[in-house]
Parts: C-alpha cells; sequence; structure tokens
C-alpha cells in the first residue's frame, strides 16, 4: 500500500473534543500500512452535543469504522441502531462498526484493551485479584465491568462523589462495593481511572505513600507517559504502568473489528510510542 489515496480507499475516523492529541491516527496508519489495507485513518474534532450528526456523516459518507473518545461516548451508546452487551452496560461505546445494511453497531473495546495491556505489562489478569479502582468514570466502569468479567475477587470504587461511585459499584454488585482510600493497603491492583496527572500541577490520585512493594499499580493515562505519580512509584521500586497499552489494545480491537484482519499489534505499539518506521 502506497502512502496516496484513491478512490478504492476507505476512511475511519476518530471523533472527540478535544481531539488533536489523539495517538490514533499514527496507530491505526500504520496498522493498515502494515496489512497492506487500503485504508486511511483521520482525526476530527466534533463538538459536544454533536455526536449523533457524526454518526449521520458516518453513514452518508460510508466510513469504515469510527472510534470515540470524550464526550461523546455515552450519546454514541445511546444513538447507534445496535449496541454490544458491554455497551449497554457501560452507557459507553468508543468504537462504532458499520453493517452491511447500513446500520451501526457500537462497541467498547476499552474493556478487551484493559485485560491486554495488563496482560502485557504486569503478566497479570484480576482473577482472584482484590482491585481498587480510584474514579467512577467511563474509564473507571470500564475497568470494574472488566475485572468482574476476568474474575475478580473484590473491587473497591474509590470517588470523590460518593453517588457516582455506588453507580460505578453496581456495575458489578456484589463483586464491585463503594469504597475508601483505605482500601488500597488490602489490593493487589490499584488502578487510577481518574484524570488526575494529566498535567503535572493537578497533583496525584493518591499519596504514594499509601502503596506497597507487592502491589501493581496501572495509570491510565498514556500522555504523559510518566507521569509523577508513576515515576515516584517506580523510584520506590514499586510497578506501576502506564495507558499505553491499554490504547494498543483497545485499538487493535477497534481494527479487528473494523477489517476482520489480525491486528499488528507490535507495529501498533511502535506507532503509539513514536518508533514505528517512516
Amino acid at each position: 500500500m502506497t502512502d496516496e489515496v484513491g478512490g478504492t480507499s476507505r476512511v475511519a475516523a476518530v471523533i472527540g473534543d478535544p481531539v488533536r492529541h489523539s495517538r490514533s491516527p499514527q496507530i491505526h496508519n500504520a496498522a493498515f500500512a502494515a496489512t497492506g489495507l487500503d485504508w486511511k485513518f483521520m482525526a476530527f474534532e466534533v463538538p459536544p452535543g454533536d455526536a449523533v450528526a457524526a454518526l449521520d456523516a458516518m453513514r452518508v459518507l460510508r466510513l469504515g469504522g469510527l472510534s470515540v473518545t470524550m464526550p461523546h461516548k455515552a450519546a454514541v451508546a445511546q444513538a447507534a441502531d445496535e449496541v454490544s452487551d458491554a455497551v449497554a452496560t457501560l452507557d459507553a461505546a468508543n468504537c462504532v462498526v458499520p453493517l452491511a445494511d447500513g446500520r451501526l453497531r457500537a462497541e467498547n473495546t476499552d474493556v478487551i484493551g484493559f485485560l491486554g495491556g495488563l496482560t502485557d505489562d504486569a503478566g497479570i489478569t484480576p482473577k482472584d485479584r482484590k482491585v481498587v479502582v480510584l474514579g467512577a468514570g467511563g474509564a473507571a466502569r470500564a475497568v470494574i465491568h472488566a475485572c468482574h468479567g476476568a474474575g475478580a475477587a473484590d473491587i473497591a470504587v474509590v470517588n470523590r462523589s460518593a453517588d457516582r461511585a455506588v453507580i460505578a459499584a453496581e456495575l458489578a454488585a456484589p463483586t464491585a462495593r463503594v469504597g475508601t482510600i483505605a482500601d488500597i493497603a488490602g489490593a493487589d491492583l490499584v488502578v487510577n481511572a481518574t484524570p488526575v496527572g494529566l498535567n503535572e500541577d493537578e497533583g496525584m490520585p493518591c499519596a504514594v505513600e499509601l502503596i506497597e512493594s507487592n502491589q501493581v499499580v496501572v495509570d491510565l493515562i498514556y500522555s504523559p507517559l510518566l507521569t509523577r505519580w508513576v515515576a515516584e512509584l517506580r523510584s520506590r521500586g514499586i510497578e506501576a504502568h502506564n495507558g499505553l497499552s491499554m490504547l494498543v489494545h483497545q485499538a487493535a480491537a477497534a481494527f479487528e473489528l473494523w477489517t476482520g484482519v489480525p491486528a499488528p499489534i507490535e507495529v501498533m505499539r511502535e506507532a503509539a510510542l513514536g518508533t514505528a518506521p517512516a
């Protein structure tokens, strides 16, 4: 495949606001090139409230696939013609697949993305483990759903807003419950699913002193690759990972849903890191 775009080229895209920071174009275009597919991936900044219009445009333009990021995940879940079980449970979609009859199916690949990233980075699964999830938003709910489905022994949801924590925990009750910061002491796995750490001056999702050397930490933030929290945890000898592997695995799942072709995971990872060949 060349870099040229012709009349037979298929187009996929990511929608969000903001979306200029997205690494999805690099990841997917590298995958298309590696597999010889005549596809191109774009990023479209779609303002809040315009998700339904974006889906209409997807139908009209016959896009091959759509990735969805904030703030459109809930709106797309509601507007799609068909939804997966994960989307129905989480009320959040991060992927749209066009069906043969012209309808659109919403998927949530964040669930499989988290599990794939955890296995790649830490060599573990949530099965029989005690998990603390910091946050109760869309990313946190995907992690809760993933850990519950993978057989976690206990999931404590810790969030500033108790009401949101209750809603998130109910997705996986009775395995999941509303927890407190004190639950970190007994956890095997601690996941930061909040945006705290995106900017260095925002502080950290929890004090590093609360994390012990026998625990595994995952920070879903991938930009920057090394948040202050992860850096300090690693300096103390604690196993701490960023969200890049989750990003890659959720993208790989979307790639396969759109194309029916096995995703070139390592190529996609290199592209996400910015080390793919030109």
